[in-house]
């Protein structure tokens, strides 16, 4: 046949330039993609139909005559593109001369030299998770041999490797829904808990405002009442031209201040640092009786010494009970504080 000399050449130069390109393709995957760009590349090759053995070999290499595809197959040896670049590589080139010399042993030769190569590149791109690769050259295996013993084993891992990356992308479109969901509800969280305190911050104030209220208007009773009146003296009359007796003189009365009848009245605790020192003193503090008998209001009016029994003080007056009042009154009680016989109002 005239294209023996040709496909014996061609034959003679494989094992050479398989050496070769072995080393040049370590060294590709060396440099190849780390996995973790390989989602992009997945989602890419989602976008476009899985190559298949009918697809296998690019339109444009079937297009080429039987010798332009010797001289491609042969170039594409020489310079290691075994099964890449797609529609550029000896695979492929020899594939369509294949089916256009189906008779041809060195074309035959050929492919079963470089079939296991392809395959282990295609393992390697199953390794990258470069599914789009692995699916080209598990084609190029298939049209080479359908019967190849490994072809079910990768097409095997190709479908496992799909479903991970499905899973995956599953797992990870959960876990950014959960981390959305977090933070939405902290966001809620972080909103109500700003509402909340606002809230009562609202009600301590209206609540402190009501206690201003009260005292105002408690202070603004205890100056109304009106102090015991001293006895009038009698209002001098003109002499009646009829001698009468002068009336008697007429006293008048404020209404007296209500009486304030203690029910229980706990004595204040004499402060260790006092008691220690022998200090002794007085509190006059001034307190309020609320119209059930306790204290509401307590403040201290004068110390002697300063600072030293005034919490005791208004601890203690504010645990006295009274007996019920008719309103509230406001009055002022002495706490005496003897370092030798304790304290006492």
């Amino acid at each position: 046949m005239s294209h023996d000399p040709i496909s014996a050449k061609s034959r003679l130069l494989v094992p050479a330039l398989l050496v070769l390109a072995i080393a040049a393709c370590s060294k590709n995957e060396a440099d190849a993609p780390a996995p973790a760009e390989a989602p992009a590349t997945q989602a890419a090759a989602t976008q476009t139909p899985a190559v298949t053995a009918e697809t296998a070999v690019a339109p444009g290499v079937k297009a080429m005559g039987a010798e332009q595809l010797r001289e491609a197959a042969s170039k594409a040896l020489a310079e290691n593109r075994i099964y890449s670049p797609g529609g550029n590589n000896a695979m492929e080139y020899y594939l369509s001369l294949r089916d256009k010399e189906a008779n041809d042993p060195a074309v035959n030769s050929a492919l079963t030299d470089l079939l296991p190569y392809t395959l282990i590149a295609a393992e390697q791109s199953l390794a990258r998770e470069d599914l789009a690769e692995a699916q080209r050259l598990a084609a190029l295996i298939e049209k080479t041999d359908a019967n190849a013993p490994a072809l079910p084993r990768l097409k095997q891992s190709l479908a496992a490797a799909e479903r991970s990356i499905a899973q995956r992308e599953v797992n990870a479109e959960a876990t950014a829904k959960a981390e959305a969901d977090k933070k939405k509800k902290e966001a809620e969280r972080v909103a109500a808990q700003a509402a909340e305190q606002k809230q009562a911050a609202e009600a301590l104030a209206a609540q402190q405002q009501r206690e201003q209220a009260s005292r105002a208007a408690e202070a603004e009773r205890s100056a109304a009442q009106p102090r015991p009146a001293a006895t009038e003296a009698p209002t001098p009359t003109p002499a009646p031209a009829t001698p009468a007796p002068s009336p008697a003189p007429r006293t008048v009365s404020a209404p007296a201040t209500p009486t304030l009848r203690v029910v229980a009245a706990p004595a204040p605790r004499y402060p260790a640092d006092a008691l220690r020192s022998g200090t002794s003193g007085e509190v006059l503090v001034e307190i309020t009786v609320g119209v059930d008998g306790s204290v509401t209001n307590a403040r201290v009016v004068r110390a002697q010494p300063i600072r030293v029994f005034d919490r005791e003080a208004l601890n203690a007056v504010r645990r006295w009970k009274f007996e019920p009042v008719d309103a509230p009154v406001t009055t002022r009680r002495t706490i005496a504080f003897n370092s030798g016989g304790g304290s006492g109002d």
